[in-house]
C-alpha cells in the first residue's frame, strides 16, 4: 500500500528548516539566469569536491574502474567536472520546478521526439528507457512541454520530506508517480497505453539481479526491464539526454528496440548497457558516478570498495 502523501507545507519542524532554507536559497539562484545560476551551481559542485572526501573517493574509483584507460590526471578531471556537474543537477533541479514553460523550451533540443509519439498515438504502452544522468530533472520538462506526456518512477528518501520534494518536482514533468518496487502499477499503466520513464541501471540485488559487465566490470542488475515490457505489451524506447558547454541541452530519443524483451532477460540486459555505455562515452562527467555501482556482488567478487581510503 502506497504511503499518505502530506503537502510540503505540514513539514514545519524545527528539523526541516535547514531543508527550507536550502530550497529557498535554491529558489533565489533559479531566477537568474540560466548560465549565471549553472555557474554557481559548478561552484557547488567544486565545494562538494573539496569537503566530500567518501564521495569523492567513490566516484575516483568508480572513474578508475570504467576509464583504465585513461591517466591519473585525466581521471581527477572526470571526477572534479562530475562533481561541477552535480552541482548544475541541483540547479536543474530548481529549474525543472519553477521554470516557465517557455524557458525551458528555449533550452532544449529534442530529436526524434516521433518515436515516443507514434507509439502512443497508436494506443501502445512505452517504456521510455534512461539512465541516471544529471539531466535528468529538467530533461522531463522538455519533453512534457513538446506534447508528450509520461508517468515516472521515482524512489524514495529516507526523509519523507525530501521524498516529497523530489516526487512533487518531478510531477511538474510527469501525469503521475510510481514508486521503483511497484510493478504491478508500471504494468496496468503500460497496458493502459502510457509512457513510463524508467532508470534501471542502478545497483540491485533483489531477486532477478544478474552479474552483467559494466564498462567491463562486473555490475548487478535488475532484469525488471524485460519483466516489465513483458507483462505490460509495451514498446521500449531508449532516451538519453546531454547538457552542453554552452549549458543548452539535447534530448534524444533512439527508435524502438526490435525484439525485446527476448526469451534471454541477461542479454537484454546487455543490450541495455551498450546503449547506456555509448551514451555515457559522450558526456562521462554527467552520469551518476557518486553511487556506489560496482556493490552487492555475490561472494566471490572482489569489493572494489574496500579500501576507499586510498582513493581519497
Amino acid at each position: 500500500m502506497a504511503a499518505e502523501r502530506k503537502a510540503l507545507h505540514t513539514y514545519i519542524a524545527p528539523r526541516y528548516w535547514h531543508v527550507w532554507l536550502g530550497l529557498g536559497c535554491l529558489r533565489v539562484v533559479c531566477m537568474l539566469p540560466h548560465r549565471s545560476s549553472l555557474a554557481i551551481g559548478r561552484l557547488l559542485g567544486r565545494l562538494a569536491h573539496r569537503v566530500g572526501a567518501e564521495r569523492r573517493a567513490i566516484v575516483r574509483r568508480n572513474i578508475e574502474l570504467c576509464f583504465p584507460e585513461k591517466t591519473t590526471a585525466e581521471r581527477d578531471h572526470l571526477t572534479r567536472e562530475h562533481f561541477a556537474a552535480l552541482g548544475m543537477s541541483v540547479v536543474e533541479m530548481g529549474h525543472g520546478r519553477w521554470a516557465s514553460d517557455e524557458q525551458i523550451a528555449a533550452l532544449c533540443t529534442i530529436e526524434n521526439l516521433e518515436y515516443l509519439t507514434e507509439p502512443l498515438k497508436a494506443g501502445r504502452g512505452i517504456i521510455l528507457l534512461s539512465a541516471h544522468f544529471t539531466t535528468i530533472e529538467i530533461s522531463g520538462r522538455a519533453v512534457r512541454h513538446a506534447g508528450a506526456h509520461f508517468d515516472a518512477v521515482y524512489r524514495r528518501n529516507r526523509s519523507p520530506f525530501v521524498t516529497e520534494i523530489l516526487r512533487s518536482g518531478r510531477e511538474r514533468s510527469a501525469d503521475n508517480t510510481i514508486e521503483k518496487r511497484d510493478i504491478k502499477q508500471m504494468v496496468r499503466r503500460l497496458r493502459a497505453g502510457v509512457a513510463v520513464w524508467y532508470a534501471p541501471d542502478q545497483s540491485y540485488k533483489r531477486k532477478g539481479a544478474v552479474v552483467v559487465p559494466f564498462f567491463g566490470v562486473p555490475t548487478m542488475h535488475a532484469t525488471a526491464t524485460s519483466t516489465v515490457a513483458r507483462l505490460g505489451q509495451a514498446v521500449v524506447v531508449p532516451f538519453f539526454p546531454r547538457r552542453t558547454p554552452e549549458g543548452r541541452y539535447i534530448l534524444r530519443f533512439l527508435p524502438p528496440l526490435d525484439n525485446f524483451p527476448t526469451d534471454d532477460p541477461v542479454a537484454d540486459v546487455q543490450r541495455y548497457v551498450a546503449l547506456m555505455e555509448a551514451h555515457i562515452r559522450t558526456c562521462p562527467e554527467q552520469y551518476f558516478w557518486i553511487h556506489r555501482k560496482f556493490k552487492d556482488l555475490p561472494a566471490g567478487y572482489e569489493d572494489s570498495y574496500a579500501d576507499l581510503d586510498a582513493a581519497k
